[in-house]
């Protein structure tokens, strides 16, 4: 062979041997898998699944073409959540998509490695998921709901809808890591208003929501605080039914449950916050890393309020809120 073909050759064995180091990078074509691992409901989420793809589809990835879904859910059954994790954690997804706070915590002791993504996470540093909001470091990002500061302001919106309600009812989940966080910026807001956070009571699983409904109704509660846990989505009209036969008003922590013929919410716009999981996942699958991209505040605020309800419970809704509201449901 002579020289000159020879080194040739050893250029064009040399060029193959560099690119699959960058072909690992970022193969041409690759569909990337991602995995949602959630506490909540597969029916309850699927609105919120469906604006992910929705915004995947914007930034240009196409499902099945680009990325496929792989779904897990625990049905509001926090002692399934481990064997769910490791399930996907089997299947070596590209991007984990966790939502609710337990699914987080549980994903987060499963896997120091693998990039992941939380929404629906009331206090991400608080509940010890990242070490904080500008700076998460490890291999978790995602987007905080501020739930638990936000439960203040719904007992505000609530005692002005029910201005005679002194005492209020707590539907809440003990076993929830964001309880105590509700329930402390709900006790401030009542001192403020001067009303009595009265009886206190747990929602488990969904036998207990109607003995707690009965519950409030006997201790002569005004009107109810429904705390959000992953319960919540899948008792949306169970919930709401609840509050009408018992004739019992009800606040909620995200618009569903005034779609669901709940009366009034106050909150973040869920599916906003999977629209911008979707940056997020994006950015990873371009090769960020999580501990570089600064957990995410909501972009939007909701009131919105049920009129139908509003009179099936026989109350007038103040001028006040109509003025406030970002939707009156008819």
């Amino acid at each position: 062979m002579k020289p000159g073909h020879r080194r040739r050759l050893l250029l064009w064995g040399g060029a193959l041997l560099g690119a699959p180091a960058l072909g690992l990078a970022q193969p041409a074509g690759k569909v990337h898998h991602i995995a949602h691992l959630s506490g909540s409901g597969a029916l309850a989420s699927k609105p919120f699944l469906d604006a992910f793809r929705e915004g995947m589809r914007v930034l240009g990835h196409l499902e099945t073409k680009d990325f496929v879904l792989q779904e897990r859910y625990a049905e509001g059954k926090g002692d399934r959540l481990p064997a769910l994790a490791k399930e996907l954690l089997e299947q070596r997804p590209d991007v984990l998509l966790v939502s609710t706070t337990p699914a987080s915590l549980v994903a987060k002791a499963a896997s120091s490695i693998l990039p992941m993504v939380v929404v629906l996470v009331a206090d991400p540093v608080g509940a010890g998921i990242v070490q904080s909001l500008a700076r998460p470091g490890g291999n978790i990002t995602g987007i905080t709901n501020i739930v638990a500061e936000l439960a203040g302001k719904r007992l505000e919106l609530l005692k002005e809808m029910v201005p005679r309600a002194s005492r209020i009812a707590v539907f809440v989940n003990p076993d929830s890591q964001n309880a105590p966080l509700q329930l402390r910026s709900a006790q401030a807001a009542a001192s403020r208003l001067g009303i009595e956070l009265s009886p206190v009571l747990e929602v488990r699983k969904p036998a207990d929501l109607e003995p707690a409904f009965e519950a409030a109704v006997r201790a002569r509660a005004g009107a109810a605080i429904r705390m959000i846990d992953p319960l919540v989505f899948m008792l949306r009209e169970q919930t709401a039914a609840l509050s009408i036969k018992h004739h019992l008003a009800v606040i909620y922590p995200s618009r569903e449950d005034v779609e669901a013929g709940g009366l009034l919410s106050y909150g973040t716009n869920v599916t906003e916050q999977y629209r911008q999981a979707a940056g997020l996942v994006d950015k990873i699958l371009k090769g960020a890393k999580p501990a570089d991209l600064p957990v995410e505040q909501p972009t939007k605020f909701e009131l919105v309020i049920h009129q139908k309800t509003a009179r099936a419970l026989g109350l007038t809704i103040p001028q006040s809120l109509l003025l406030r509201a970002d939707e009156v449901i008819q």
